[in-house]
C-alpha cells in the first residue's frame, strides 16, 4: 500500500487541501515554459527518499539505480550491473558483475561495497524497512573485489532478479548515522540521473539533472514534484498551465481531450481499488457476510461509471488478464444470493432495512484518503451496493495518519498492485504474519491453507509450481474473501503534447514520479 495518503469535519478537511493546493502554484517553472523544465503533478508525496528504508524498491527512483532496471516491456536490462546476474547452485546463487566508472552524485565511486552496504543494512533487525520481508530469501551478500557482488540464498527464490532493482545507497555517505531517523532520509546521494535541490514538505520536491550521470545527462534539466493531493486542484492547474503533466482520474481527464494542446497517455496496470474486511470487526469478521459483499458488488457498473471503461472488474490482487490469473475465481454480481447468504447465517432485516443478529447490527465504517476522488467515488458505490442487501456502511475520508489506528476494526478503500511477480503482492497482503504490519495486510487475513499457498509459491523455484499455488491462493481468498476487490485501475495521464516517443510501462498501484509517461524522462527527446 502507498502511504501513502475527516481530519476533524469534511469542510474543514477540503479547506486544508485547497490552501495546500493555493500555496503549491507558487511552483516555479510550470506549464511548458521550455522544454528543459517538466513539472510533474502527482497526488502522493514520498515519507523519505532512502532506498535503505524502501523509498524506490520498485525501480525508476530518479536519484538512484537499481542493479538492473526494467524497459518499457517490463523486461529486466542492466544498471549498475554490467549485465544480468549468473545464476547457480539449483537457483540459489545469483552473480552480478558491476558497471565500471559509475560515480555517484557528490563524485565518490560506486563499487560492490555499496551493495553490500544497502542490502545487509536493510535487512538489519535494527532497520525500520516494512518491505525487508520482500527480500527474505537472501542468506549472504558479498563483494568479490570492486566490481563483483555475490547473493547466496536460502531457497531457489524464482522472481529474485525483480528484488535487484532496488536502489543502491552509498555507504560513505549513509553509514555512521541513525539508519531510520538521520539526513540521509531527506538528503539522499545516488547515482542517479537527477540530483535532489529541494523539499518543501506537502508543496514539492525539485530536482536537477545530474551532468555525470553514467546513461549521460538528461535533456530535462529541471524536474519538479508538485504534490496536490486533490484531483480537481491538480487537474485546475494543468488546466491553467502551472503543469506540464498529472495523473487524472477518468472523469477529469476526458475534460481535455478537445485540447489539441495536451496529450492523454492510458497506462495498463496491476493497480486495484478493494474493501479491507477486518477479521476483528463484529460484521465484517464474518464470512457470511465477507461471502455476501462478494456478491453484492456490482462490478461492472463500478468499471463502466466510476472509470468510464479505464479499468477491468477485479476478484483478487491478480488481474484478470494476467498469466497468473486463477480462471473461475470470478465472482458474478448476484444480489439475490447475497441476501440468502445473509439470512441463512441469522442476518435478519432490522430497523430501517439494516440486518441484525444476536443484537448486532450490521453496520460498519469505511475509510477513504481525502482528496481521492476516484477512492471516494468506489466507497459510495460500494456502500451503496451493500445497503442494497441490508449492511450499512458509514463513508469517512481523513489522512492516512488518521486511518491507519483504525485499520484493525474500520474498514478502508485499500489500493496495491505489482506488476513484477504474483509474490509481491500476494504475500504481502494475505500472509498472517503481516497483520497490520503497516500496511501489509491491513485486513489481519488469516488462512492457514492460504499461508501454506503462498509459502510455497515464493519457495518454489518452478513456474508451473508456482502457479498450482497461487491458484490454491485465489481460490482460498474466494472461498474467503478477506477483502472486497472491486476493480483494477488503468492509470491516465494528461501532459503537454512536446516530446518524441512517449511510452508506458505496466504499472503498479505506486504513481509516483518513478511511473506514469515520466517513468524514463531521463530518455525523453524533446519534438523538432
Amino acid at each position: 500500500m502507498t502511504a501513502r495518503s475527516v481530519r476533524g469535519v469534511a469542510a474543514a478537511a477540503m479547506a486544508g487541501v485547497l490552501a495546500a493546493g493555493a500555496a503549491a502554484c507558487s511552483t516555479p517553472g510550470g506549464g511548458g515554459k521550455d522544454k528543459e523544465s517538466l513539472v510533474v503533478g502527482l497526488a502522493n508525496e514520498p515519507e523519505m527518499l532512502s532506498p535503505l528504508l524502501g523509498y524506490g524498491k520498485d525501480g525508476n527512483s530518479k536519484i538512484f539505480d537499481g542493479l538492473l532496471r526494467r524497459d518499457a516491456d517490463m523486461k529486466l536490462r542492466p544498471a549498475l550491473a554490467a549485465a544480468l546476474p549468473a545464476v547457480a547452485d539449483d537457483g540459489k546463487t545469483y552473480t552480478y558483475k558491476l558497471r565500471r566508472g559509475v560515480k555517484f552524485s557528490d563524485g565518490k565511486p560506486f563499487s560492490a561495497k555499496d551493495v553490500v552496504f544497502t542490502y545487509r543494512t536493510i535487512l538489519d533487525e535494527k532497520t525500520n524497512n516494512a518491505a525487508k520481508g520482500e527480500l527474505d530469501a537472501i542468506d549472504a551478500v558479498t563483494a568479490e573485489g570492486d566490481d563483483t557482488v555475490v547473493f547466496k540464498l536460502k531457497y531457489p527464490y524464482a522472481p529474485f532478479a525483480e528484488r535487484t532493482v532496488l536502489p543502491i545507497a552509498p555507504e560513505h555517505a549513509a553509514k555512521g548515522q541513525d539508519v531510520n531517523t538521520g539526513s540521509f532520509n531527506t538528503a539522499p546521494i545516488g547515482t542517479g540521473p537527477y540530483v535532489l535541490t529541494g523539499w518543501s514538505k506537502g508543496e514539492k520536491l525539485s530536482f536537477k539533472a545530474n551532468p555525470g550521470y553514467w546513461g549521460g545527462e538528461p535533456k530535462i534539466k529541471k524536474l519538479t514534484m508538485a504534490i496536490i493531493k486533490d484531483d480537481d486542484v491538480r487537474a485546475t492547474r494543468l488546466r491553467t498551465g502551472d503543469l506540464d503533466g498529472a495523473i487524472l482520474p477518468p472523469n477529469l481527464a476526458k475534460g481535455f481531450k478537445g485540447d489539441k494542446s495536451k496529450l492523454s497517455v492510458t497506462a495498463r496496470t496491476t493497480d486495484f481499488r478493494g474493501v479491507t474486511l477486518p477479521t476483528a470487526n463484529k460484521v465484517t469478521g464474518d464470512i457470511a457476510v465477507r461471502r455476501a459483499l462478494d456478491l453484492a458488488v456490482d462490478r461492472k457498473a463500478m468499471v463502466d461509471k466510476l472509470l468510464e471503461g479505464a479499468g477491468k472488474a477485479g476478484y483478487g490482487p491478480v488481474p484478470t488478464d494476467s498469466e497468473w490469473f486463477a480462471k473461475g475465481t470470478e465472482r458474478p454480481y448476484d444480489l439475490d444470493k447475497a441476501k440468502k447468504l445473509l439470512d441463512d447465517a441469522g442476518w435478519k432485516s432490522g430497523d430501517g432495512g439494516i440486518r441484525e443478529k444476536d443484537g448486532q447490527r450490521a453496520e460498519f465504517t469505511l475509510w477513504f484518503p481525502a482528496g481521492d476522488k476516484l477512492r471516494r467515488e468506489h466507497a459510495l458505490a460500494f456502500a451503496s451496493d451493500a445497503k442494497k442487501a441490508g449492511l450499512k456502511v458509514e463513508v469517512q475520508s481523513g489522512t492516512w495518519e488518521v486511518i491507519e489506528p483504525r485499520m484493525k476494526n474500520d474498514a478502508v478503500l485499500a489500493g496495491g498492485g505489482n506488476p513484477a511477480d504474483p509474490d509481491f503482492d500476494l504475500y504481502n497482503l494475505l500472509h498472517s504474519s503481516l497483520a497490520l504490519d503497516g500496511f501489509n495486510n491491513m485486513a489481519a487475513y488469516a488462512d492457514p491453507e492460504v499461508d501454506k499457498a503462498l509459502e510455497e509459491g515464493r519457495r518454489s523455484g518452478d513456474k508451473a509450481a508456482r502457479k498450482a499455488a497461487y491458484e490454491k491462493v485465489q481460490r482460498g481468498l474466494a472461498d474467503n474473501p478477506g477483502y472486497t476487490f472491486l476493480t483494477h485501475v488503468d492509470h491516465l495521464y494528461v501532459m503537454n503534447d512536446e516530446w518524441q516517443d512517449v511510452t508506458t510501462q505496466v504499472e503498479p498501484h505506486d504513481h509516483g514520479l518513478g511511473a506514469g509517461p515520466w517513468w524514463n524522462v531521463e530518455s525523453w527527446q524533446p519534438k523538432k
